[in-house]
């Protein structure tokens, strides 16, 4: 039973007024005063009255649903109290009915949505930098996923461009195949960093590089084999990492994957008569706009970024027919998607003002690291990061629970886990101050926090030996969940599916992680005030339902976030 659009139906018929109105202004009060409010200030100019007379009113008139056990007026607000025992029925029924698909829904069923995201330049270091547009993306991808989109996760990679040159140029020079072999992308990022060091006291070295890029794109093939040679070494590095955050892609299509289609689209941007020369590049104009001239060719001809990726979503629309397609980097790239968004809307594809979305997100703060720079070396590598995680929480557990069976798979669980909620614990726009203190803290709120309130809740499943695979939900006293700490638990878990919709909608997910919190404070309140193991009969059965419903609900929802939920910590 929707209780809320239960409340919205009878409100509607006695202020006759439209249900799904209704519906959008009913709020969620304190706890002391309802389950759910309705704001009578909206209805005075209908009424001509002061809403507190309205609420009155309604509030006399209205024939509560059976749901509601009573609704009390205060002030403008019509409060009303559902009958717990039937709420707990119909949120708790859901969950161990469904199991572990207790929050999939077909919302999205017949629509596709592309995310772009993480998209590591090769040749170059996979440094925390990626890490927040890598984990945000993942999440996203299972967010729309599970309210019934059909996802494609696409790694753009930054596998073509000027710094091939770069680094064909430098291996040439001071490189050697033993070296690059044995020691992989840090070789390369040694080249790399060493090629920017010499370029400054030779500029010759600059048209070098140059000169094999032209080499790259007029198919050399010695250009060709060296390019791939450095792509093949990267995606080696890069898909360890991914393993170890658990993360596939649909698609690796990066920057080169379009190089032979750009030219068709450069024609059709000048056959619709808004490209422009200036200063010998090609642009389109967007001063109306108040942003600055999209360059779509550079004065050698040569394609820049925005050629690439008004290509690509193209490309995407046409392969993938998405109603969506995001497009997950940091916020200082806004003004480079506004351009390019405009210049199609400009050549007439006006899907590109609705479905065309970039996800930006603040930046990774590391203190006294500083700024990343592949250019100067000064990186933090993503897989450092990510080991001593586990290597730190493997030292936690081995003071708590050193006994801990599959210690190494869970140290591995929550220190990735760790890191990842971190990120997903603020608005995405705000910059993330990196502590390891607070990251692996088990009791403040964070992903180590949920992940053990998950194995508490499995730690009490396997003392009570309960067959939940078989569990008959139509022999339970529902009435036995009443008390207030069980009640918030059991409204925490209802609201999960409404907050991965707003999630969703907003492109949040932490949304979810702190509906997360909600529910895990709300266990421990109710594993404080209630014994479960030592009760009996009616009240236990009841009692070991809520404590399944909230395992089964937090594990999905870490789940969602791209984080693993261990069954003992």
């Amino acid at each position: 039973m929707d209780f809320k659009t239960e409340i919205a139906i009878a409100l509607a018929k006695t202020a006759d007024s439209d249900s799904d109105d209704i519906l959008k202004a009913i709020e969620v009060p304190k706890a002391s005063m309802g389950d759910y409010a309705f704001p009578c200030f909206r209805l005075a100019k209908t009424f001509r009255k002061a809403p507190p007379l309205i609420a009155k009113e309604l509030g006399e008139k209205m024939s509560l649903p059976s749901c509601v056990e009573r609704a009390e007026v205060s002030g403008g607000y019509i409060n009303f109290f559902i009958n717990k025992g039937a709420f707990a029925k119909a949120i708790l029924e859901n969950i161990i009915t469904k199991k572990d698909c207790c929050i999939k829904t077909d919302m999205g069923k017949g629509e596709t949505v592309c995310i772009d995201y993480s998209s590591p330049n090769i040749a170059k270091p996979f440094h925390i930098g990626h890490l927040r547009s890598t984990v945000i993306g993942n999440s996203l991808c299972r967010i729309y996923d599970c309210l019934g989109y059909k996802t494609v996760g696409i790694n753009h990679l930054g596998d073509w461009g000027t710094q091939f040159g770069k680094l064909i140029s430098a291996y040439k020079h001071w490189g050697s195949r033993e070296e690059v072999e044995n020691k992989g992308i840090d070789e390369l990022t040694r080249l790399y960093v060493k090629f920017h060091k010499e370029a400054e006291a030779d500029p010759s070295l600059d048209d070098e590089a140059r000169a094999w890029l032209v080499k790259m794109q007029d198919k050399d093939e010695e250009a060709l084999s060296l390019w791939k040679w450095f792509v093949d070494i990267s995606m080696k590095e890069f898909s360890r990492v991914y393993d170890m955050l658990n993360i596939e892609f649909d698609s690796y299509a990066g920057e080169s994957f379009y190089n032979d289609k750009m030219q068709a689209v450069v024609e059709e941007i000048k056959s619709k008569g808004i490209l422009k020369e200036s200063d010998g590049a090609q642009v389109v104009d967007l001063e109306e706009y108040n942003m600055p001239p999209c360059l779509i060719l550079r004065r050698d001809g040569g394609t820049l970024y925005p050629t690439r990726d008004i290509t690509a979503a193209l490309y995407r629309k046409k392969t993938y027919n998405f109603v969506k397609c995001l497009y997950v980097t940091a916020i200082d790239q806004k003004l480079h998607f506004a351009q390019w968004f405009k210049v199609l809307e400009l050549m007439g594809y006006s899907w590109a003002a609705d479905e065309l979305v970039h996800i930006p997100f603040g930046l990774v703060n590391l203190g006294a690291a500083g700024k990343l720079s592949t250019r100067t070396g000064h990186v933090v590598l993503m897989e450092d990061v990510l080991r001593e995680a586990v290597e730190k929480t493997k030292v936690i557990i081995s003071e708590k629970n050193p006994d801990l069976e599959n210690r190494d798979e869970t140290a591995r669980q929550v220190g990735i886990g760790a890191v990842i909620f971190d990120n997903m614990y603020n608005g995405r726009i705000k910059n993330i101050a990196f502590d390891w203190k607070k990251i692996l803290n088990f009791e403040g709120e964070t992903g180590p926090y949920v992940q053990y309130t998950h194995a508490r809740a499995c730690s009490l499943l396997r003392k009570a030996d309960y067959d939940f695979e078989n569990m008959d939900t139509e022999g339970i006293d529902w009435n036995v969940l009443s008390d207030d700490a069980s009640s918030e638990l059991i409204k925490a878990l209802g609201d999960l599916p409404e907050r991965v919709v707003e999630a969703a909608e907003k492109y949040e997910p932490y949304i979810i992680s702190r509906g997360l919190i909600e529910i895990c404070q709300g266990f421990n309140r109710f594993y404080r005030d209630n014994p479960v193991v030592s009760s009996e009969g009616e009240t236990k059965k009841a009692r070991l339902a809520l404590v399944y419903a909230a395992k089964t609900v937090i594990k999905e929802g870490l789940y969602l976030l791209g984080i693993e939920a261990p069954e003992r910590m």
